[in-house]
């Protein structure tokens, strides 16, 4: 029988080898190589290596690449300081996302000291480098009178149309909008539709709700109620509390099929927003058990939430309300007092109240 560790074995270089020196061998190189492997595993990785070289090469893009990836935390742990760092490295080279980034930072002051003269300027760099975003914001700063910039409609205009004109929809609405309220421009409601219809078709809500408008009220279009509620389920899906609101209004009053607890379901959605008119809306289905069921205590909660926001009508309701006890406790000093609040907004209703018998009766000494 033949001792397999007095085997030779014969290397490339003409040496010899018994084969349990070989097998010491293999096992000292394989521990070597777990060993290895081990510590490249407890090594963190950086995914952005790449990025990071190139960027400190000086690539524009990637620099670029770097910032975004600080200010977002993907990749890296979020760091607005460090994304300015790498964004303001490529907007000297004249990179315009990178120049509209740096200025989206001057803004808001994410790893910057807030500077409104400077985020002017890098982002009208970008503009005029043709950024679509970019010109959007710059219009929409003349539009407003951001930034320490003085409105001028004109500015605000040219600047929306060169965004529009590159298929962006922020300034496709935008310039839709001016077009509609006759700002900055003559009023011409078909071409304010024709630009909501382009932004509204890339899905943006507020375009969509304004197109839903001119459907209803036919204006720069022919009057297409069904068109319009069309138009507005796709803005409220979006979570737009001015859709849900009509879209309410369209079941409640019968643009299309009465179906009061679909309206219901708008006006609460709206409501839950903040929308006043839906506040209304919401409590007069409470009141009257229309489309929910009837709770005077749930519509002197919506008819308050209008109230203390201004509006006048539910002023007045939530004075009847008072008056005769119905979902609050009776007090008519309080009645008198929202009576008045209503009345002095020149509410018809609230100043016959105050003004006729039960006013004078209610009235104090």
């Amino acid at each position: 029988m033949t001792d397999e560790s007095n085997l030779q074995l014969t290397p490339k270089d003409g040496s010899s080898l018994t084969l349990s020196k070989a097998r010491s061998g293999l096992i000292a190189r394989g521990r070597r190589d777990a060993e290895a492997i081990a510590r490249q595993a407890a090594e963190p990785i950086d995914p952005l290596s790449e990025t990071r070289r190139l960027a400190e090469e000086g690539n524009s893009d990637a620099q670029y690449d770097l910032g975004h990836a600080y200010f977002t935390g993907k990749g890296v742990p979020q760091d607005y300081t460090e994304a300015v760092k790498w964004y303001r490295k490529a907007a000297e080279q004249g990179d315009a996302a990178a120049e509209f980034a740096l200025s989206g930072a001057y803004l808001l002051g994410q790893g910057a000291t807030a500077d409104d003269a400077e985020s002017f300027l890098w982002c009208r760099r970008a503009a005029e480098q043709g950024h679509a975003r970019a010109q959007t914001s710059l219009g929409s700063t003349y539009d407003w009178g951001h930034r320490g910039i003085a409105r001028d409609d004109s500015e605000a205009l040219k600047w929306y149309r060169k965004a529009a004109e590159q298929g962006d929809a922020e300034g496709e609405y935008a310039l839709g909008e001016k077009y509609s309220f006759g700002r900055g421009v003559a009023k011409n409601y078909a071409e304010g539709v024709r630009w909501y219809r382009k932004a509204a078709e890339y899905g943006h809500a507020k375009a969509q709700f304004y197109l839903g408008s001119a459907y209803s009220g036919g204006r720069g279009v022919a009057q297409d109620y069904a068109e319009a509620v069309c138009w507005y389920r796709k803005a409220a899906e979006q979570g737009d509390a001015d859709a849900q609101r009509n879209l309410g209004f369209a079941y409640s009053d019968g643009s299309v099929a009465h179906n009061y607890a679909e309206a219901v379901t708008w006006f609460h959605k709206a409501a839950e927003q903040g929308d006043v008119d839906a506040h209304l809306e919401l409590a007069i289905a409470y009141d009257s058990g229309r489309g929910v069921a009837q709770d005077h205590a749930e519509a002197v909660c919506w008819y308050r939430k209008a109230a203390e926001q201004g509006d006048t009508d539910a002023q007045h309701r939530l004075g009847v309300a008072y008056y005769y006890g119905q979902g609050v406790a009776q007090d008519s000093a309080e009645a008198v007092e929202w009576f008045r609040k209503a009345a002095e907004q020149g509410n018809a209703d609230a100043q016959a109240w105050l003004a006729g018998t039960l006013g004078a009766h209610l009235r104090p000494d």
